[in-house]
């Protein structure tokens, strides 16, 4: 079977400059920023270890500023996500979960103050807005319902080296703050990769 994967969510937005610099804040890599003639412009950003992508600009969608509600982005500790989101200065709700289980109504109904009392896998959230008023949810994941995917792949071998490079930088930066080498490297470089895949590390 051919394999679809969700690449990109475009988001409406009125004005790009600030929407770029509203996710960029919060940590979001911007993968292209291209302008065209009149006045098109697309901005892909992505999210720190997702493989999906949100786009934002002008001339990419007909949907009116603002209307997009209900993109998840997933997270391995809502209450430390949500945390880091306020300190960037975004408005976001407390931690929530919902009266009737793993997910949440549509709006504010049903919520309960709180991470699901068991702390259960999809069940506790927190929202926010952008700017221009569209919604999204965090939801916190710690264990993969059966089928979901648990593996990296890797198109070609310049991808694993890229990723490889990447990740030997980055320890680079790492053991330059231990102030020595660091014997458990092996153990770094996969949650390193782990986390740059999307997966749980």
């Amino acid at each position: 079977m051919v394999e679809f994967k969700i690449e990109v969510v475009v988001v409406p937005v009125s004005d790009v400059d600030r929407a770029k610099d509203f996710w960029t804040r919060i940590g979001f890599r911007t993968d292209v920023d291209h302008s065209g003639p009149d006045g098109f412009r697309v901005v892909h950003l992505t999210p720190p270890g997702s493989a999906a992508s949100l786009i934002v600009g002008s001339g990419v969608t007909a949907a009116a500023p603002g209307s997009e509600h209900g993109v998840h982005l997933v997270v391995d500790d809502v209450v430390a996500a949500r945390a880091e989101l306020a300190a960037a200065g975004v408005e976001v709700s407390e931690v929530f979960h919902d009266a009737g289980g793993v997910f949440h109504h549509a709006g504010t109904a049903e919520r309960l103050a709180g991470p699901h009392p068991a702390r259960r896998s999809y069940g506790s959230f927190a929202s926010f807005t952008d700017p221009d008023g569209n919604t999204f949810v965090l939801q916190e994941v710690t264990e993969r319902l059966p089928g979901r995917t648990d593996r990296a792949v890797y198109r070609s071998a310049a991808a694993i080296e890229a990723a490889l490079r990447d990740t030997a930088a980055a320890h680079g930066r790492y053991e330059a703050e231990l102030g020595h080498p660091d014997p458990d490297w092996p153990a770094w470089y996969a949650a390193h990769l782990a986390r740059a895949a999307g997966l749980a590390g």
